[in-house]
């Protein structure tokens, strides 16, 4: 049966004409908080992964999401809709897996913003203490920002892209101002080590089982949020021309400046010793990478200035705040987008007289506010629970949300032969398949060093197995896809399905 299309009313629709491509880039690369990741994950890749190596495994992942990325642009020519994934899929493979793929989507943004609301509170207690002498409790930080984040994602969105525009740009320069320092010094003790950094043979030196594997994996997680560009579609300006330009625009820059910016750290403090310097600088009372936030601030400070060091300390709070408000834009879209197909309650597709999603917002906020506040009444470390358990979460969902949309790409266009060519069609997502199932492959091998849930407390660092929390949250990704399937079929056999119909035309 072919469902008549339905115009949607004025407070059901978002306001459009309010982005360019430069407004999704912000927004992109504020999500991928790329100061938060060279501060957080980077070291840890060192480490624990392949050594001085570790830029180029960043660069391996950044190759494989631009490929993802020629068969997603393909698909935002063909939809531009605020449920992006979810109409991907829908259009791909059908209504019931675009469902499905829609909440499990949903539980990637609302997962990763939990994790940053986590590692919010604690660099702001740890850093008003240290600096104003200020000593309030972690989450008193996470719902002030919390409140801040509700407050401006009921505003117009371009208001929101343009703070995002400001903070990422400091962000982005100062990191850049590291990496140009160092290199334009040749580097530390051991030169610039490009064929330590970038040579294959380092890249993936231990193979996918060991060292590469990690490292691998920390830089895949690394780029959470550089696929929401289409997100946004409804609210460009010429979004098929504008998604696509964005998207390459977003992972080529993310790539480029966490190889660099790493290539300079490892470069800084000599490439031939990288891992025991590395430990040494992020150690804390004898316990590597207790601190691995110090391993850039210590090469700021020594080719820059200390002036640089203090400056990036702050700017990290500013990363995770950017992060907050994209994250919280993209859940609350993909409420609208779901309430708008009546996948969920029909309230959520409503907007307010400024466009923005109103309901979508609050009820990011309402469950983000509860497991906050669940969370610090149980006394938990916002770090080692709240961040590192949703972030791997988010980061595991998102990859296999990608993989379904590769699929699709491929089952649309055998529908639609010449439309495009066969290396966008074909070529290009699958080899995004295997790239990507490698990657979830290695966030799954690995999922308790990425998520802090390894079996017994006296694990290595590199032990690999899981305790009861770590296979909840390893398993959640696939339940929800399986709930999801079970929704979307009970919803495609009632008077929803033209409602869903019109989303993924």
């Amino acid at each position: 049966m072919t469902a008549e299309r339905t115009v949607p009313r004025a407070d059901e629709q978002l306001a459009p004409n309010r982005l360019g491509i430069a407004g999704i880039v912000f927004f992109v690369v504020a999500a991928a908080a790329p100061l938060v990741g060279m501060t957080g994950a980077v070291p840890v890749a060192i480490v624990l992964g392949n050594g001085a190596a570790a830029p180029g495994a960043y660069l391996v992942a950044g190759l494989v999401l631009l490929v993802f990325s020629v068969g997603y642009s393909a698909m935002s020519h063909r939809v531009a809709n605020t449920g992006a994934f979810f109409a991907f899929v829908g259009r791909g493979l059908g209504l019931v897996p675009g469902v499905a793929t829609a909440f499990v989507s949903l539980l990637a943004y609302l997962a990763v913003q939990l994790a940053i609301y986590g590692f919010f509170g604690s660099v702001a207690h740890e850093q008003l203490e240290a600096h104003l002498s200020i000593d309030l409790p972690w989450w008193v930080w996470t719902l002030l920002a919390w409140a801040i984040v509700l407050t401006l994602s009921l505003l117009q969105v371009d208001i929101g892209a343009k703070l995002l525009g400001v903070l990422m740009t400091l962000e982005v320069l100062s990191l850049l101002l590291v990496a140009v320092v160092v290199l334009f010094q040749g580097g530390g003790p051991d030169g610039l080590g490009f064929s330590a950094s970038f040579s294959p043979s380092n890249i993936f030196a231990g193979g996918f089982g060991g060292s590469a594997g990690i490292a691998l994996a920390f830089a895949f997680a690394s780029y959470i949020g550089f696929e929401a560009t289409a997100i946004y579609a409804e609210e460009t300006r010429d979004p098929k021309r504008a998604v696509p330009r964005a998207t390459y625009t977003a992972v080529a820059m993310i790539a480029l400046l966490f190889a660099l910016t790493s290539w300079a750290v490892v470069s800084g403090v000599g490439s031939a010793h990288a891992v025991d310097k590395v430990a040494e600088l992020s150690s804390v009372q004898g316990t590597p990478l207790a601190d691995p936030a110090a391993v850039l601030f210590s090469v700021a400070e020594q080719y820059v200035g200390g002036w640089l060091s203090t400056l990036l300390s702050w700017l990290v709070l500013s990363s995770l705040f950017a992060g907050l408000l994209a994250f919280q834009n993209s859940a609350s879209r993909y409420f609208f987008s779901m309430g708008r197909a009546g996948v969920l309650p029909r309230a959520l597709d409503r907007v307010n007289r400024r466009g923005a999603p109103v309901f979508g917002s609050v009820s990011t906020s309402v469950i983000s506010v509860v497991v906050v506040a669940i969370f610090a009444l149980a006394g938990k470390d916002p770090v080692l629970t709240l961040f590192y358990w949703f972030s791997g979460l988010a980061v595991l969902a998102i990859v296999l949300v990608e993989i379904l949309v590769s699929v699709a790409v491929i089952v649309h266009f055998r529908r639609e032969p010449g439309s495009v060519g066969v290396l966008t069609s074909v070529v290009a997502p699958v080899v995004a398949i295997v790239g990507l199932a490698l990657g979830a492959y290695l966030i799954m091998a690995r999922f308790g060093l990425l998520a802090g849930t390894s079996a017994n407390a006296d694990d290595s660092l590199k032990s690999f197995a899981l305790s009861a929390t770590g296979w909840v949250l390893v398993l959640a990704p696939f339940v929800v896809l399986a709930l999801g399937f079970v929704l979307g079929a009970v919803r495609r056999n009632s008077e929803n399905e033209r409602a869903i119909a019109d989303l993924v035309s």
